[in-house]
C-alpha cells in the first residue's frame, strides 16, 4: 500500500510526507509540524527528547520559544490524527512514534528487503526479485522531497544509501536468473543518477554485453574512467576493471546463466545421526529477539564456511536454554548430528574440560571406535576435522572459558554450525557473531512466573507475582528457583515468598533449590577474576545506587588515573558482572550487588575508607557544580579533606548541568550512605549542595528530605553553624511546599542560633525566609520589618546573591499589598544584581515580579518587554512552577494587548506545566492568574474551576493573598449565575483584603 487505497492509517516518507486514514489525506500543517512528524517517523518506536525535534524543525538559530512550539506542533498533529495520542505518544523526556509495519512506508521497505535477503540466502532467487521490486517500488524520491534540514537530511542520505544498496541487490538477482536487455534501461537511469556509483556501472556494461553490446559497454567503462580522473583523481575499481577484462576477452565467466534444472531432493539423513543436545524447555519463554538473530544468522550462512555463532551473558541468564532452542530449531538442516559438548568452564568445584577430552567425546559420538582414537591431541584434532569432511553438523560448545579450549574443536569444512555459549566473549576467535543477552524484559518474567506456577496463581496475585519477579532482578534462574519453591510449597502464596525475598540479606540464601543456587553460579564468575578485579568488585558495590562512572568508581578504588579505572570496569563488564546502560556508565544487577555485599568480611576498615573517599569526592564535584550553576553563593568551610582524586572538568554551566542530571539518583543515595555510615559532616555538607541542585529543578520533596537529613546530622555532630545552615535551608523547603506553620518554627530557630553564633548571613537569610512567611500569611507589616532587615544586613555584606532573592521576596510582597511602584523598584535592583553574577534562575524570578509590578500600573507595554527576557530563560532546566508562573501572567498581559491567540496557547502551556510542580503556592497563583484571564474571555465554567482549586490549595497552607483573590475569583465566575453564592465569596475575598491592608483600588486587575 503506497497512498490512501488502505484503511485506517497510513504514513508514507519515501518521498513527499503523505498521511493517509482510511482513503482520505490528512493535511498536517506547516514545514515545521512535517519536519517533527517525519523525524518521528524516522525513528519509530524510538524516543526522541524534545531538543533532537528542535534541531530536526530548525536549521539552525532555534527561536527561544522552540521547545514550547514543538510541543504545540505535536498536539496540532495528535489532534490531526484519529487517535493521535496513541500515535505520538509521550514518553519521559521527549516523544515516540508508535506505528505497525503496513503504516510506515520505510518499515515495510525494511520488511521487503529482509525477506528478499532471507529468500537469496535460501536459493530463492524469483522471490528474492519480486521482493526487491516491491520494496523499491515504495520510493516515490528522497524523504521531504529534500526540504527537511540538515538533521532529516543526515537520515535521507543514509536511506539513499540504503535504497541503492538494495537496487544493486535486487540488478545482481536479475542478472543471474538471465535478464539482459530489459534491464537496460532501468540501471541507466540508476547510473544516470549516481555516476560515480562503480557497482551500478558494471551491472550496466554486463547487461549490455549479455545482450549483444559490446562495443556500448566497452564506452560505460571509458566514461566511468575518464569521470572518476576528473572527479576523485582515481581509477577505476579492480572489480569494475575485472569485467572490462572480461569484455574485451569475451570470457566465458560473463555469459549468461543456462536455465538449471531441478535439483535432486537430497538424501535422506542416516537413521543413526547422532543428536546429543539437552532436553528442549516445554515452558522455554521469552528471548524471541534473540531467537530470530540466531536463527537468521544460521539461515544466511553460504555453505562456503563453518558458521560461528556465540551468546554471552551473566551466569543464570538462559545462555544455554536458549542455545538448545536454537540448535532444536535448526536440527532438520543439519542431517549429520546436533552435538552438545558441556566444556564446563564455569561448573562449581570441577576442572574445565580440556580440548583432548572434548575431542574424544565428540568423536565417539560420531561412531568413531574407541581404538581408532588418537591419545594425542593433535591427532584426536586432525581426526575430527577430517571425520567432518562432507558432512553438515551442528555443534553446541556449552559454558566456555576460553578461546584457547575452543578453536581445536571448530569444523574446517564448509556446511557446519557452531553454537557457543559463555560468560565473557571470547574476542580471541576471529570471523564469529556475538549475541549478548541480559535480563528478561518485565513482561517476558510474567510470562515465565505464568507458565511455571498456573497462571491461576498469577491472577489470583497479581501484584505480589508483579513483585516476585522484581526482587528476582528478571533474571531467568532466580525466577525458575523461586517459582520451583512455589510449585514444590502448596501451601505458600505468592506473597509469602515476594515477602521473604524482601529481605535483602537473606534473598540469596532464599533463591536456592537443591543444586542451583544464584550466590554458586556468581561465585564462579567471581573466582574467575584475579585478585585486584575481586577487591574492585567487592568495593565498587558500595557505590550507593545509580550509575557508576569512572571518576566514582576511582574514588572508591582509591585509583589516580582514570585510565586504570576504566580497565577495570571494563573487566567486570566483560565477565557480566557489571552491566553498561550507556557509554561510560556502569551498574550492577541487584542480585549481583547482593552477592558482592555477602562477601565482605568483619573487618571494615577497607569499606569505610573507600566510602570516606567517594563522599570526598561527591564533595568536590558537588561544590564545582554548584559553583558554575549558583555564582555569588555563600562559602561555607566544611572542616573536610579536599579530595585529590580525578573529578570530571565541569567548565560551564551546561556541562554542570548534564552533570547533575545524571548523576541526580546517585548524589541523593549519597547524602542517605553518608548519615547511615556515621559520616555526619559530610552528610550535612553534601546536603547542602545537593540540596541547591535538586531545588533549582523543583524537586522539592527532595529538598525538604535532604534538609531535614542535613538538620538531624548537625545536631548530632553539635555542630550550631551547621545547625544554622541546614535549617536555613529547611525553612526555603518549607516555605516552597506550603508548610508555613512548621517552616516559621524552623526559620526562627535558625535566626536565633546565626545570632548566637554570630553568623550574620545565616542571620539574614533567615530574617529573609521569615519575611517571606509573614507575606505568605497576610502579615504585611511584619514581613515588611524582616525583609528590610534581611536586604541590609545582606548588602553590608556585599552578599550580592542573597540580597537580590531577599529583594524578589521584598517586591512580590508589595505586589500583594497593591504598592507597585515599590514592587517594581525592588525588583528593578534585583535584576540589575543577578545581571551582574550571571546567574538565569534569579533572573528569571526577578523579570517575572518586574512584569508583575508593571502589570499592576497599567504598564502592559513595559511588562510585556520584561516577560518577553524572562521567557527566553525558560528551558528545561528551570522549575515547572516557576515556568508556568511566567507564561501565566504572559498569557494576562498578551490578552490585554490584543494578541487573544497567542495568549490562549501561553495559558494552556501554563497549566501543563503546573502539573509538573510540587508546591501548592505556585500552582494556587498561576491557576488564579489563567482564571482571571478566562474570565475576560467569559468562559466562567473553566475559571470557576481553576479559581475553585485554586482556594482548595491557598487555605490548606494560609496563602492569605491568593485565598483572597481566589474566592474574587469564585465570585465573578458565579455572577452570571445570580445565586448566592456569589455575593458571599465577594464578602469573604472582601475581608480578606480589609484584614491584610490592601486597598480595593490596588487590587489587580
Amino acid at each position: 500500500m503506497t497512498s490512501g487505497d488502505g484503511v485506517g492509517l497510513r504514513f508514507n516518507i519515501l518521498g513527499p510526507l503523505e498521511a493517509w486514514e482510511d482513503g482520505n489525506r490528512l493535511r498536517l500543517g506547516g514545514s515545521i509540524q512535517e519536519r517533527i512528524l517525519v523525524a518521528l517517523l524516522l525513528d519509530t518506536g524510538k524516543v526522541l527528547p524534545v531538543s533532537r525535534l528542535v534541531a530536526a524543525a530548525w536549521a539552525e538559530d532555534p527561536p527561544t520559544t522552540a521547545f514550547h512550539q514543538v510541543r504545540k506542533a505535536v498536539a496540532d498533529l495528535r489532534r490531526k490524527i484519529h487517535d493521535g495520542g496513541e500515535t505520538l505518544v509521550t514518553d519521559g523526556p521527549g516523544y515516540r512514534a508508535v506505528l505497525g509495519e503496513s503504516q510506515l512506508d520505510l518499515s515495510e521497505f525494511n520488511a521487503r528487503v529482509h525477506e528478499a535477503k532471507a529468500a537469496t540466502a535460501e536459493g530463492r532467487l524469483a522471490e528474492a526479485v519480486h521482493g526487491y521490486r516491491a520494496a523499491l517500488a515504495l520510493w516515490r524520491g528522497p524523504v521531504l522531497s529534500g526540504s527537511g534540514g540538515p538533521v532529516i537530511e543526515a537520515a535521507a542520505t543514509a536511506l539513499e544509501e540504503r535504497r541503492l544498496a538494495a537496487a544493486e541487490q535486487f540488478s545482481e538477482l536479475r542478472l543471474r536468473l538471465g535478464e539482459t536487455s530489459e534491464l537496460v534501461p532501468d540501471l541507466r537511469e540508476l547510473v544516470t543518477q549516481h555516476p560515480l556509483r562503480e557497482p551500478l556501472r558494471g551491472q550496466l556494461m554486463l547487461a549490455l554485453y549479455r545482450s549483444g553490446r559490446q562495443a556500448e559497454a566497452l564506452e560505460e567503462y571509458g566514461r566511468v574512467r575518464e569521470l572518476l580522473v576528473e572527479e576523485l583523481g582515481v581509477d577505476p575499481g579492480p572489480q569494475l576493471a575485472k569485467v572490462y577484462e572480461g569484455i574485451l576477452r569475451e570470457s566465458p565467466e560473463l555469459a549468461a546463466p543456462r536455465p538449471q534444472p531441478s535439483a535432486a531432493p537430497a538424501p535422506p539423513p542416516p537413521a543413526e545421526a547422532p543428536c546429543t543436545l539437552p532436553y528442549d524447555l516445554a515452558d522455554f519463554t521469552g528471548r524471541e529477539r534473540e531467537l530470530q538473530r540466531l536463527l537468521r544468522f544460521a539461515r544466511a550462512a553460504d555453505g562456503n564456511s563453518t558458521g560461528v555463532v556465540g551468546i554471552d551473558g551473566m551466569g543464570g541468564c538462559g545462555k544455554t536454554s536458549l542455545a538448545v532452542r536454537t540448535a532444536h530449531r535448526l536440527a532438520a538442516a543439519y542431517p549429520d548430528g546436533q552435538l552438545h559438548v558441556d566444556l564446563r568452564g564455569y561448573a562449581p568445584g570441577e576442572q574445565p574440560v580440556g580440548v583432548g577430552t572434548a575431542l574424544d567425546v565428540l568423536l565417539r559420538a560420531l561412531g568413531v571406535p574407541a581404538g581408532q582414537i588418537p591419545e594425542e591431541t593433535a591427532g584426536r584434532t586432525a581426526l575430527w576435522r577430517s571425520t567432518l569432511a562432507g558432512k553438515k553438523l551442528l555443534l553446541l560448545l556449552d559454558n566456555a572459558a576460553d578461546a584457547a579450549t575452543v578453536r581445536p574443536l571448530l569444523p574446517t569444512s564448509p556446511g557446519c554450525l557452531v553454537l557457543i555459549t559463555s560468560r565473557a566473549r571470547l574476542v580471541d576467535l576471529d570471523g564469529m557473531e556475538w549475541i549478548s543477552i541480559d535480563v528478561m524484559a518485565p513482561a517476558e518474567s510474567a510470562t515465565l512466573v505464568a507458565e511455571t506456577i498456573g497462571a491461576h496463581r498469577v491472577v489470583a496475585e497479581p501484584e505480589a507475582a508483579e513483585e516476585l519477579a522484581q526482587l528476582c532482578g528478571h533474571l531467568p534462574l532466580a525466577l525458575r528457583i523461586a517459582t520451583a519453591r512455589l510449585r514444590n510449597r502448596p501451601r505458600w502464596t505468592v506473597r509469602y515468598l515476594a515477602d521473604r525475598l524482601r529481605d535483602e540479606t537473606r534473598r540469596l540464601d532464599e533463591l536456592s533449590l537443591g543444586e542451583r543456587s544464584v550466590a554458586a553460579t556468581l561465585r564462579l564468575s567471581y573466582q574467575t577474576l584475579n585478585e585486584e578485579c575481586r577487591t574492585a568488585f567487592r568495593i565498587l558495590a558500595l557505590h550507593p545506587g545509580g550509575d557508576i562512572d569512572v571518576y566514582s568508581a576511582a574514588a572508591l578504588l582509591n585509583m589516580a588515573g582514570t585510565w586504570e579505572t576504566e580497565e577495570i570496569l571494563e573487566l567486570l563488564l566483560d565477565v557480566h558482572l557489571l552491566q553498561q546502560p550507556e557509554i561510560g556508565l556502569y551498574t550492577f544487577h541487584d542480585l549481583v550487588r547482593s552477592f558482592a555485599h555477602s562477601l565482605w568480611g568483619p573487618d571494615a576498615s577497607e569499606e569505610s575508607a573507600a566510602v570516606e573517599r567517594l563522599l570526598d569526592y561527591y564533595m568536590a564535584a558537588t561544590e564545582k557544580a554548584c559553583g558554575l550553576l549558583f555564582p555569588g553563593r555563600a562559602a561555607r568551610p566544611t572542616g573536610l579533606r579536599e579530595s585529590t582524586l580525578p573529578a570530571p572538568d565541569l567548565l560551564d554551566t551546561a556541562q554542570a548541568q548534564a552533570w547533575f542530571t545524571r548523576e541526580h539518583t546517585a548524589l541523593l543515595s549519597a547524602v542517605t550512605l553518608a548519615a547511615r555510615s556515621g559520616y555526619d559532616r559530610h552528610t550535612v555538607c553534601l546536603a547542602r549542595n545537593v540540596a541547591f541542585l535538586v531545588n533549582g529543578r523543583g524537586y522539592l520533596d527532595e529538598f525538604a528530605e535532604l534538609s531535614n537529613i542535613a538538620v538531624t546530622a548537625a545536631r548530632r555532630l553539635g555542630d550550631l553553624e551547621l545547625l544554622g545552615v541546614s535549617l536555613s535551608n529547611l525553612g526555603v523547603a518549607c516555605w516552597k511546599l506550603g508548610r508555613l506553620k512548621y517552616g516559621i518554627e524552623v526559620a526562627q530557630e535558625g535566626r536565633d542560633v546565626a545570632v548566637l553564633l554570630g553568623d550574620r548571613h545565616t542571620e539574614a537569610h533567615s530574617e529573609s525566609t521569615l519575611g517571606l512567611y509573614k507575606s505568605l500569611l497576610g502579615q504585611f507589616p511584619q514581613a515588611l520589618s524582616h525583609l528590610e532587615n534581611a536586604v541590609a544586613l545582606e548588602r553590608e555584606l556585599s552578599s550580592v546573591r542573597a540580597e537580590a532573592e531577599s529583594l524578589t521576596i521584598l517586591s512580590a510582597l508589595y505586589e500583594q499589598w497593591g504598592r507597585y511602584p515599590q514592587a517594581a523598584e525592588s525588583a528593578r535592583r534585583a535584576v540589575d544584581l543577578v545581571r551582574q553574577l550571571g546567574q538565569h534562575e534569579s533572573e528569571l524570578v526577578a523579570l517575572t515580579d518586574l512584569a508583575f509590578a508593571h502589570t499592576g500600573m497599567g504598564e502592559y507595554t513595559a511588562a510585556d518587554a520584561c516577560l518577553t527576557q524572562a521567557r527566553a530563560l525558560c528551558d528545561e532546566s528551570v522549575e515547572p512552577g516557576q515556568v508556568a508562573m511566567t507564561l501565566a501572567l504572559s498569557a494576562d498581559v498578551a490578552d490585554r494587548l490584543g494578541r487573544g491567540e497567542q495568549a490562549g496557547e501561553y495559558a494552556g502551556i501554563a497549566l501543563a506545566r503546573i502539573r509538573s510542580s510540587s508546591s501548592p503556592l505556585r500552582q494556587a497563583k498561576v491557576k488564579n492568574l489563567v482564571g482571571r484571564f478566562l474570565l475576560r474571555r467569559h468562559e466562567h465554567t473553566a475559571a470557576l474551576a481553576l479559581h475553585e482549586h485554586a482556594h482548595e490549595l491557598a487555605s490548606a497552607v494560609g496563602y492569605r493573598s491568593e485565598e483572597a483573590y481566589a474566592l474574587l475569583g469564585m465570585a465573578e465566575a458565579t455572577e452570571p449565575l445570580r445565586t448566592s453564592a456569589s455575593a458571599g465569596h465577594r464578602r469573604a475575598a472582601e475581608e480578606l483584603f480589609a484584614a491584610m491592608g490592601v486597598p480595593q483600588g490596588a487590587l489587580r486587575g
